[in-house]
């Protein structure tokens, strides 16, 4: 069974960080073991919650805890999210490094949460900065939306996908063996949402319709499919055709009940068998 080691942020009404991450892949029959780094009572978008950090340390020691039972061999990837500050990105970091030591064939995946066109960099500062010089050289998969590749390359207004898979490779060739990049919409193509998935041995993209609002937790959701595909199959274009079939399924969902959390367990049926079947095709780069 493939086993997945997820440290984020959990909320105990609605889904985002590990409360968006793991059902969806133990629905797909992967096992995981959530590590939490905040545990709030909601995500912050409503504008208040409550509930508290997890200081690092305490995120180190649940690690070295699993640890002490011996069981780290058997992780086959690290999943990470939203970081809330240097240090617990330190202490992921280390983790990883750990995961590695005890499986040297473990992937650490990360999606580098940090902000957003229209919202700019929500992260706290110093997170970008940490992400663009430590995290990178330290992945394997990396999920960045448009705006994180830009700020993680140096580019900027990437209007086309010939330029965001060039941007891709550049920030390949700093680290990540793998980038797919999220919630690629270009200026004049706006009905359209792109998923690109990028290795060394070749560029995908794949199409949606766009749904035009905003969904709090999609990009943990997003990760956690694309990663648990690519563990499965070890081909990324079927890993990026089955995380677009299943994220555009449960967000039309989503959409039509006029929800403002994601609709995960009435709509599970869309994680193992979604509705509609998107498909990835070579684009040059």
């Amino acid at each position: 069974m493939t086993q997945i080691l997820s440290i984020q942020s959990a909320v105990a009404y609605g889904h985002a960080g590990n409360s968006a991450a793991v059902f969806p892949l133990q629905r797909l029959g992967i096992d995981v073991w959530p590590v939490y780094t905040v545990n709030f009572s909601n995500h912050t978008g409503y504008g208040s919650w409550r509930g508290p950090l997890i200081a690092a340390d305490d995120v180190l020691e649940v690690v070295r805890g699993i640890d002490d039972r011996g069981v780290l061999a058997g992780v086959d990837a690290l999943l990470s999210g939203y970081q809330g500050g240097a240090e617990v990105g330190r202490v992921i970091l280390e983790a990883a490094a750990l995961v590695k030591q005890r499986n040297p064939e473990a992937i650490y995946c990360c999606d580098p949460v940090m902000g957003d066109f229209g919202r700019g960099f929500y992260a706290r500062p110093g997170i970008p900065e940490f992400m663009r010089d430590h995290v990178v050289p330290a992945a394997d998969v990396m999920s960045p939306n448009l705006f994180e590749l830009e700020f993680l390359t140096g580019r900027s207004e990437l209007t086309t996908v010939a330029q965001t898979v060039v941007a891709a490779h550049e920030l390949r060739a700093r680290g990540p063996r793998t980038v797919l990049v999220t919630s690629v919409v270009h200026p004049g193509d706006e009905q359209v949402m792109r998923m690109v998935a990028v290795t060394a041995d070749g560029s995908w993209q794949v199409e949606t319709p766009l749904i035009d609002r905003n969904f709090t937790g999609s990009g943990d959701l997003t990760t956690a499919v694309f990663l648990a595909h690519l563990l499965r199959t070890g081909d990324p274009a079927a890993a990026l055709s089955a995380t677009a079939s299943i994220v555009y399924g449960i967000l039309r969902r989503t959409a039509d009940a006029g929800s403002s959390e994601l609709v995960l367990v009435p709509n599970q049926d869309q994680i193992v068998a979604p509705t509609h079947t998107f498909e990835a095709v070579p684009v040059a780069g």
